[in-house]
């Protein structure tokens, strides 16, 4: 892989999480209340509380804790059986650090971390795996939480106001 495809990805990998998902998430739970944060529509599905406690859990393992070699302490089941407690202001200033700390991670990171090996979960991955896996998860549980919320406050949120009929930008 040449370098220069590699730093394009990287770039691509922190402007996609910390440009874009990271702060639209953020407008979300920053606009609920606590029940609404801890809402869940049946005992199958997960509240944004949940999602926000599982992403902090997911970029902390796949990047943070991957990349930097330290321990991984993450209590996965306890990020789904959490249903209340913590308030959006709590949760978001947590996943804040995580996607701060992931986002200065993917800065530093060369072509030789994207091809190396690490193990996640149990998994044995490539650098490229890890980022890829950990940005396409924060960008599916950030549209659960954008429909959430739209569902339970009835209302655009205004992300793409920006765009005309032809879904470029005015």
């Amino acid at each position: 892989m040449p370098a220069e495809i590699a730093q394009i990805f990287l770039s691509t990998a922190r402007k996609s999480l910390l440009d874009e998902h990271w702060p639209r998430l953020s407008q979300c739970a920053c606009s609920l209340t606590e029940e609404q944060l801890w809402w869940r529509p049946n005992d199958s599905s997960n509240s944004i509380g949940n999602l926000l406690l599982h992403l902090n859990g997911n970029v902390g393992q796949w990047i943070v804790a991957a990349f930097n070699r330290k321990q991984d302490a993450r209590d996965r089941p306890l990020e789904f059986s959490t249903r209340e407690g913590a308030t959006a202001a709590e949760l978001l200033a947590r996943l804040a650090a995580t996607v701060e700390e992931a986002g200065a991670t993917l800065a530093r990171l060369s072509e030789a971390d994207l091809l190396a090996t690490y193990e996640i979960q149990g998994y044995t991955a490539t650098g490229l795996y890890a980022i890829f896996h950990c940005i396409e998860h924060f960008a599916s549980h950030y549209g659960q939480i954008a429909y959430i919320t739209k569902m339970l406050q009835n209302r655009d949120l205004g992300f793409f106001r920006d765009l005309n009929k032809t879904g470029r930008a005015k």
